[in-house]
């Protein structure tokens, strides 16, 4: 769901003509008027900060760029604070529209989610559009195939689905539902966990033939390992418990990627050896094409969550996605991958 204003979030329309309310100079009249102003000033704001200038926010509201303009002048001129830099090319905000929009964002975000709700409640089955973000890896190989089956149930439901690798960007990107994998510490999202996210060394017989099985952790400084770079630069480190301790380790490589998949690929090649998600190696495990390395040294505190910002109001096509896709993925028997990691 969408935490802006939007054509039919109930906030749009024609803007509120504050100069048609007379302040007649009695208390009653005065705080009507200061209301009307900050009304319409308020929401011309929120559309100006989400949609970055006055003529996106104009059409999203259904009014005139001159019209939002006015009503935002008139909000600055009532808080006596600039809320916008404007220059011919560019409109942002100042350090205190930054502060305006973070405490009115949460109060027009839960007024819409109530609009939401009971419009649904009323219209019936649940529709409208989702934006799902998700890491790459995950996303590719186990949510999108899952699409599918969820638009054949929920048809009235579009979802817009976004690969990414970073951190999620829940009110910037219009983010409804995220999937995330690793461990949660964001205290200001709600994370349910799908599965358990186990972290498994492998590589190809063909590898192992050539370079032999590593008996030891530290073994790995003689083997040509494949490593991960992180959407901040920085290299993954390799993850492992040994006597209930946690231990990292950072390989040294001639190969590295930052995109799951093709770290996978290489492995597959024989190219050398890489720490992975069992959600990418359970099946080639299963047919022989991989084996594991080192699994009693296998992490187990990570996981897949599912992420979303709040459980209050939860519009009824966030709720029958997130109810879907943890039946789905857990129905998919990743867990399987446990007889692996008994081995050895």
């Amino acid at each position: 769901m969408e935490n802006t204003a939007s054509p039919n979030d109930g906030l749009s329309g024609r803007s509120v003509d504050s100069s048609a309310i007379a302040a007649s100079g009695t208390g009653a009249d005065s705080l009507a008027y200061s209301f009307a102003t900050s009304y319409a000033g308020v929401v011309a704001f929120i559309a100006v900060a989400s949609e970055g200038n006055f003529a996106k926010a104009g059409d999203r509201l259904g009014i005139g760029r001159s019209a939002v303009s006015r009503s935002v002048q008139k909000l600055e001129d009532q808080l006596g604070t600039r809320l916008f830099l404007r220059t011919t090319r560019s409109t942002s905000l100042t350090r205190e529209g930054e502060r305006f929009y973070e405490n009115c964002h949460t109060g027009v975000k839960h007024i819409v989610q109530a609009l939401d709700d009971m419009r649904e409640l009323r219209e019936g089955p649940p529709a409208g559009h989702l934006r799902v973000n998700a890491t790459a890896g995950f996303g590719r190989k186990i949510v999108a195939p899952l699409l599918k089956g969820f638009r054949t149930a929920y048809p009235d439901i579009s979802v817009e689905l976004l690969l990414d690798d970073g951190p999620t960007d829940f009110t910037g990107n219009r983010i409804d539902v995220s999937f995330r994998d690793g461990r949660m510490e964001d205290s200001q999202v709600i994370a349910k966990q799908i599965v358990p996210m186990q972290m498994l060394l492998c590589a190809a017989p063909s590898y192992i033939a050539t370079h032999s099985m590593p008996a030891e952790i530290d073994d790995l400084a003689r083997h040509c390992c494949i490593n991960f770079r992180l959407p901040s630069g920085r290299l993954y480190d390799w993850e492992f418990k040994v006597n209930g301790l946690a231990r990292k380790f950072t390989p040294q490589s001639m190969l590295s990627f930052n995109d799951a998949d093709l770290i996978l690929q290489a492995v597959l090649e024989g190219q050398g050896i890489a720490q992975m998600a069992g959600y990418q190696v359970i099946e080639y495990l299963r047919q022989g094409t991989l084996v594991p390395c080192l699994p009693h040294y296998a992490p187990d505190d990570r996981g897949h969550y599912l992420c979303y910002l709040s459980r209050q109001h939860l519009p009824g096509r966030i709720r029958v996605f997130i109810d879907y896709m943890t039946a789905q993925i857990r129905a998919l028997d990743l867990l399987s991958v446990d007889n692996y990691l008994l081995k050895g």
